[in-house]
């Protein structure tokens, strides 16, 4: 059977692997199609795109936005986007200075709860990739201030945690409409962290086109609640397994299987 995982990040954002190890993980484990989606970031998709070249591997241009919506942390996945588009790149800059500016905060934050992180180690961690919670669990980590990077996010850095910062500067319909005017197909990422599914209705009159049913923390339960949710609201299935490498170990590359057919009907979405 043929199939796509529609998330995956790469070491240009918070994953391990480099683009070309990631399309070879891909092509070993006989994904038809892999969607990049790194977190505010294309910069994975030229290097990938070219290590695919002459393989039955698709890439798909992706990216994860991240916006915020009442005070909570929204993911908006886009799919088969221009990765070269201008005001997308502009806009992706101020992104990425915010979570520059999020680092420190949190550090700030971590060290009133009696934690001493140097940023430094988290930059370190992080190199020329778009900088983020992942690297500052890393950080904690390699310095014994945590025991796991699941521990760090729970105790610390996670959505409700103490040391837990907001600060992003794009609003949901912000990031829907850049995803579009950049051509690409706009998807709420695992629906499941909003612990409010009326504002799925809401972002829908944004300009919202698909709902990611398929993923690696929903339930049997939360997928027939979803596909029936999106039936209703006319969105496109999406899905993926949220791949990071080494980061997420039991996370398997291909372990969530999307048909191909999905794969099309967002390539026929396409703006």
């Amino acid at each position: 059977m043929k199939y796509a995982d529609l998330h995956v990040h790469t070491s240009c954002s918070d994953g391990t692997y480099t683009p070309a190890q990631l399309v070879r993980e891909g092509i070993a484990r006989g994904i038809s199609a892999l969607a990049i989606v790194d977190h505010d970031t294309t910069e994975a998709i030229a290097e990938a795109l070219a290590e695919a070249e002459g393989t039955d591997l698709e890439i798909i241009p992706g990216i994860e936005l991240t916006a915020q919506h009442e005070n909570q942390e929204i993911h908006i996945l886009g799919y088969f986007l221009d990765y070269r588009n201008k005001e997308l790149l502009e806009k992706l800059k101020l992104v990425q200075l915010n979570r520059v500016e999020r680092v420190y905060k949190i550090i700030e934050n971590l060290e009133g709860l009696g934690l001493r992180l140097n940023p430094a180690t988290v930059f370190s961690i992080s190199a020329k990739a778009t900088v983020g919670r992942m690297h500052i669990a890393r950080a904690l980590v390699q310095d014994g201030l945590a025991g796991s990077i699941a521990e760090a996010f729970r105790k610390y850095i996670g959505d409700k945690s103490p040391a837990y910062v907001l600060g992003f500067g794009l609003s949901v319909p912000e990031a829907i409409k850049l995803i579009q005017a950049a051509g690409g197909v706009a998807v709420l990422a695992h629906p499941y962290m909003l612990r409010n599914d009326a504002m799925i209705a809401e972002f829908v009159s944004y300009g919202l086109e698909g709902l990611e049913v398929h993923y690696p923390e929903h339930s049997q339960a939360m997928v027939n609640f979803y596909l029936d949710l999106a039936k209703k609201l006319n969105l496109l299935v999406t899905g993926g397994t949220d791949f990071h490498g080494s980061v997420k170990p039991q996370i398997k590359l291909g372990m969530i299987k999307i048909p191909l057919e999905l794969v099309e009907k967002l390539r026929l979405a396409k703006k």
